[in-house]
């Protein structure tokens, strides 16, 4: 007899789904508010919106009715100039969570290990839930620094394939300094390091020059934030050739849109427009700290990134989320042990912010 529960795999059976932020007119719907009303700042998305050159090149787009270039030819030249890294070890995906998804799926078989370092990015748990990794954690420390040796223990207790760290990191907001990474590059297993944030961080930070140094480093990027293209879905890694080269064997041949393409080629050449914008987030970023220090129930901790992680201290952070959203200000709450009482807000204009700090100023 034909059981639908025969063909699931037992560990997707039991996987825990990944909770997405819900886009604007839902949310609206969902709180019978009219979507002007709504300050978003739940998602860490840039409020600036895309590059008018982005823009344009969408709107003058000629080919859409013709598949996309499987190979990203001149995106990933664009890269390599934006980069410094030779086109041949970049691979471009559907935001870098397709390349989250495509290392697991290159390295891990069911029961192979994936050290993970909460708290930090769902889906690197998530994507080796679905390939039936086990998920072996090292928390970080009071501070969300990492730890060290309990990364080094859980490596040569699992012989873990694949490490993940994010700088700066999410939700926390803190850099990996060089030497963390310098020491985790002698593990042997492959460290993937997520730069999603990288761009808030300040001029020279990253690790893309040592992505050609070490065979066991993958670096991931993104344009979603930084290039204001969320909803294109671009991301890319600097790989070692060996990764690379397995990589383009399995992802989908056509997996980042003409219009994603298009779109970041004129974002790379519209930098400068698009960094400007990134300087007055990190200006707002600064400015709002202080401001939530202020309020007798926060404690923000400091930030390289485009969002501020606040300890609510003396309440429930998530009543107070909820208290938030019905005002229209969305912020981001994790049912999760290590952050139960934190809220993150994202940084954006100054304009939110205010909103955001009049609805905090009425609940104190």
């Amino acid at each position: 007899m034909f059981t639908a529960a025969s063909l699931i795999r037992p560990e997707i059976t039991d996987l825990e789904p990944y909770t997405p932020i819900l886009p604007l007119d839902v949310l609206a719907a969902r709180l019978g508010l009219p979507i002007e009303r709504l300050v978003k700042m739940d998602a860490n998305e840039n409020p600036y919106g895309p590059s008018p050159k982005a823009l344009a090149a969408l709107a003058g787009e000629a080919f859409y009715h013709i598949y996309p270039d499987p190979g990203h030819t001149r995106l990933r030249a664009a890269l390599a100039e934006y980069t410094g890294q030779p086109a041949e070890r970049i691979l471009v995906g559907a935001g870098a969570d397709e390349l989250i998804d495509l290392i697991l799926r290159l390295c891990i078989a069911p029961g192979d290990a994936v050290i993970d370092c909460p708290p930090t990015f769902g889906m690197y748990s998530f994507d080796a839930g679905v390939c039936g990794g086990r998920v072996i954690r090292a928390p970080r420390r009071a501070d969300f620094s990492l730890d060290l040796p309990a990364i080094e223990q859980a490596a040569a207790a699992s012989g873990a394939k694949v490490l993940f760290l994010t700088s700066p990191n999410n939700p926390t907001g803190n850099l990996m300094p060089p030497e963390d990474l310098e020491r985790l590059l002698r593990l042997p297993l492959l460290v993937v390091v997520d730069e999603a944030y990288v761009e808030f961080a300040g001029v020279g930070q990253g690790f893309a020059p040592w992505a050609g140094r070490h065979e066991n480093l993958a670096v991931l990027r993104t344009f979603s934030k930084w290039a204001g293209l969320a909803g294109l879905r671009v991301g890319y890694g600097l790989l070692p050739p060996w990764l690379a080269e397995q990589l383009w064997k399995i992802k989908q041949p056509y997996n980042v849109s003409v219009a994603g393409q298009e779109a970041a080629i004129a974002s790379l050449e519209d930098r400068a427009h698009l960094l400007g914008n990134v300087a007055r987030i990190v200006a707002e970023r600064e400015r709002l700290l202080p401001l939530l220090a202020e309020l007798p129930y926060l404690r923000p901790h400091p930030s390289a990134a485009n969002f501020i992680l606040c300890r609510v201290d003396g309440r429930s952070a998530g009543e107070l989320k909820q208290a938030l959203e019905r005002q229209g200000v969305l912020v981001r709450y994790y049912h999760s042990a290590l952050l139960r009482d934190y809220i993150r807000v994202s940084a954006g204009t100054p304009e939110q912010s205010e909103a955001l700090l009049g609805a905090l100023r009425e609940l104190a």
